[in-house]
């Protein structure tokens, strides 16, 4: 009798609002994230509608959670702490949709929500569920359901609360953006962010237009691409790799790189830039190593996928699975490329779920990692070569304090401003961004997000005397 009543309620449930309740679990459980979960194979069976239906309600969730919760703690008369995972996620997904989506009834978002909860075994819990939602839907005043949060700059904690922010995170970009850049930063973690491209063939843009594909120009670099219309992901060009879904500032990221025969990525996975170095230095030889050997795994499959007219064309590249800390080169190389694990602070309109598991202390310890690896990557760099040290996160334990730790009593290497290097990017007309002290900080490459139209990256360049 139990698999009839399991198949019953599962008929209830569409499979849209059921695959993002199953991600927010895996993403709340698991620490998994929640893009790699949608982009995966678990999910290749739903239509396109119920994907971007999955897709909106498991970044908005994620994107406003505590501003949600709020919302449901204001009419729950249990505390939200006392509730399972799976009755919260719930309660999460139907306020959610009644307030951000117009196009959702009230009524669809609770009844779904309510078979959720028994989906996942917790049946007692239906009727609170159930009396939570409507009475939260009766507290709705007509069209309000319609109307985006308003973010607020009058103060730290205005900033943080209107904007779904962890205050600690909020306070520490006040100290260093300023209150203003903090607002637009905040604003551009909660919105949908821009699928950039970057070409690799000649023929591409026009492939992708043909398979209607609206394409803008790319806002910071000649050879990117912005995607106004469409799912580049669905396209020839895209599965013959052609084109690439690569953010602007990680592509300016890999231009800092320049020229060199010999090139190490230090922590290449899941391949980006590898690749946009690849093509840069179609003769060099190309070494990329990642820690975890899963991930070298898919790195291997990526180059072996991106071809052109059936023939590979990332084929200077040699993948091994290492430890960055202490690599197993006895050579030396002409350009070193250290993208670092780190927070990833500067991508929460794509990860939001980093905002809700980040700590203080978790940034003491990416930086003694990152040192650690910068070190390590010092030491593969010939005489007259480069290395370049980049993270997606803006936090100064992670960016500044690491170089300048590294640095402190090594003659070997001296800083090289990047200003100099982006004026060269601009001269070969690759840079195409009007404004070129805002993407700097000192002698440091800094993207803000909200100010720059990318994720928020940092990039130092260090050269061998």
């Amino acid at each position: 009798m139990k698999p009839k009543a399991k198949t019953r309620v599962s008929q209830q449930v569409s499979p849209a609002r059921a695959a993002a309740f199953d991600i927010l679990l895996r993403v709340e459980r698991e620490s998994s994230y929640a893009a790699e979960l949608l982009h995966s194979g678990a999910y290749d069976s739903i239509s396109t509608v119920d994907h971007s239906l999955t897709t909106e309600l498991v970044m908005g969730v994620l994107r406003w959670r505590s501003l949600l919760d709020t919302q449901i703690s204001q009419i729950s008369a249990q505390p939200l702490f006392k509730l399972d995972i799976e009755v919260l996620t719930a309660l999460r997904l139907a306020v959610y949709q009644m307030r951000w989506l117009s196009r959702i009834p009230s009524r669809a978002a609770i009844n779904e929500s309510v078979e959720l909860v028994k989906r996942a075994r917790k049946r007692s819990a239906a009727s609170f569920v159930n009396a939570v939602l409507r009475k939260f839907a009766a507290a709705i005043s007509p069209g309000s359901e319609l109307s985006p949060p308003e973010i607020s700059s009058e103060s730290v904690e205005a900033l943080a609360g209107s904007s779904a922010h962890p205050l600690w995170l909020v306070e520490r970009w006040v100290r260093a953006y300023g209150i203003e850049a903090t607002r637009d930063i905040c604003r551009h973690n909660q919105s949908v962010p821009v699928t950039a491209i970057r070409l690799r063939h000649p023929q591409a843009e026009e492939q992708l237009r043909l398979e209607e594909i609206d394409l803008a120009a790319g806002a910071l670099l000649a050879s990117a691409r912005r995607v106004r219309h469409g799912d580049i992901t669905l396209t020839r060009a895209f599965r013959e790799g052609r084109c690439v879904i690569q953010d602007e500032g990680s592509q300016l990221v890999a231009a800092l790189v320049g020229t060199g025969a010999r090139i190490l990525e230090c922590c290449a996975a899941p391949g980006g830039k590898v690749l946009a170095l690849s093509d840069k230095n179609p003769s060099a030889n190309i070494t990329a190593i990642d820690l975890h050997p899963h991930r070298a795994r898919l790195l291997r499959r990526l180059i072996r996928a991106h071809n052109a007219d059936g023939k590979i064309v990332a084929n200077n590249i040699i993948v091994i699975a290492a430890d960055a800390r202490n690599p197993p080169f006895t050579s030396k190389f002409d350009r070193v490329l250290a993208d670092v694990p780190c927070s990833g602070t500067g991508t929460l309109s794509r990860n939001p779920e980093i905002k809700w598991r980040l700590t203080s202390k978790d940034l003491s310890e990416l930086h003694v990692r990152q040192l650690a690896i910068l070190r390590s990557a010092m030491a593969q760099v010939a005489a007259g070569g480069r290395l370049i040290y980049s993270t997606c996160s803006l936090e100064k334990e992670e960016n500044e304090d690491v170089v300048e730790a590294a640095l402190e009593g090594d003659a070997a290497f001296r800083q090289v401003d990047c200003a100099v290097e982006l004026r060269a990017l601009q001269q070969q007309e690759e840079l195409v961004w009007p404004n070129l002290s805002s993407l700097t900080r000192g002698p440091y490459l800094r993207t803000l997000p909200g100010t720059h139209p990318c994720d928020g990256f940092f990039a130092a360049i260090l050269g061998k005397i």
